[in-house]
């Protein structure tokens, strides 16, 4: 009897220290306050004590046998997300867990620039390494399918703007997410829109977006530079934009813009062809979209740069020379 008694106490003795051990060790940092974050990666499909030694195995100090018991006393062994982690300094195994079940992964950003164009952005994201690359091999016209149906162009159908995604996510969610958020904006902006505009369909409109956002040198001057343009499709006069006439020489343009060029027709030369060319030229951005659905109002029909990045407006052909020998002759 004396020796059950004994037993029974060295078992109590071990599971109070096992306790006392687990107690101390769920609440003990993984990697102390100075030390170094660990990022590692759970592969999608992993049962609980496969993903536990794919953090061990990428440097996690945790003992996979410790985590998963702690998982499945807490009822979380069957929660644990994939995706890739970043162990941060301080962080507790109980931390640890908690940042697997919620999935709190780490998440990468990209910036398209308001004004690119559409190879800018297609180059931009191929050279994201934590984005799938999965529209590699697609051409512009399997591309647009998969993201925005219905589109044959993909010119200024998508929204610059940061956007936020996971490692490993495909590139196409990408561009479905700038699309639809380019809809989202053009669809709010056109149900807005001033009256008596000489746009047919939202389309036009965002073809003028793309027309001032390229023009416009100080965002102030957005919704009057829209106004010229505006002005002088109403008066049926050429719009003779700079910028259009570039978008259409492609890989020819070599920085400089000549007489010749302005010459040449194209479908996207204002100087030769009346009207808006037949889609946007770059990537507007919200204001840009706002500008050419609310221009200021006026009778301007001309504007020159003046060289700090701001223009001179004017009502009339004489008054605009006049402008344009003081500050670019």
């Amino acid at each position: 009897m004396g020796l059950v008694k004994k037993l029974i106490a060295v078992i109590v003795l071990m599971g109070l220290l096992t306790s006392a051990f687990l107690v101390y060790w769920v609440r003990d940092p993984l990697i102390a306050a100075n030390g170094q974050p660990i990022e590692f990666n759970i592969a999608p499909g992993s049962g609980l004590r496969s993903a536990m030694k794919q953090l061990s195995a990428e440097g996690v100090p945790a003992h996979p046998w410790l985590m998963e018991f702690l998982a499945r006393g807490m009822g979380k062994g069957g929660v644990i997300k994939p995706g890739g982690y970043r162990l941060e300094p301080g962080t507790t195994p109980i931390g640890l867990l908690d940042q697997l079940v919620r999935g709190i992964t780490i998440k990468e950003s990209l910036t398209i620039i308001e004004g690119w164009n559409f190879l800018q952005m297609r180059a931009e994201l191929s050279k994201q390494k934590w984005l799938k690359q999965e529209s590699a091999k697609l051409t512009t016209e399997q591309l647009l399918e998969k993201v925005a149906p219905g589109f044959p162009h993909p010119e200024g159908i998508f929204y610059p703007d940061t956007y936020v995604f996971e490692r490993g996510a495909s590139d196409l969610t990408i561009y479905q997410q700038a699309h639809q958020q380019l809809m989202k904006k053009l669809k709010q902006a056109w149900a807005n829109r001033a009256a008596n505009l000489p746009y047919d369909n939202p389309y036009e409109a965002l073809i003028m977006a793309s027309i001032v956002e390229k023009e416009t040198g100080k965002a102030a001057e957005r919704a009057r530079i829209s106004s010229v343009f505006v002005n002088r499709l109403r008066r049926d006069m050429l719009l003779q934009t700079d910028p259009t006439v570039i978008y259409g020489m492609g890989e020819r343009f070599d920085g400089n813009i000549r007489k010749h060029d302005l010459q040449t027709d194209t479908p996207y030369n204002t100087y030769t062809r009346r009207g808006l060319p037949p889609t946007p030229i770059a990537l507007p951005g919200g204001n840009a979209i706002d500008a050419a659905l609310n221009p200021a109002t006026g009778n301007d029909l001309y504007f020159v740069a003046r060289g700090d990045g701001s223009s001179h407006f004017s009502e009339s052909l004489e008054e605009h020379n006049k402008a344009v020998n003081k500050y670019q002759r």
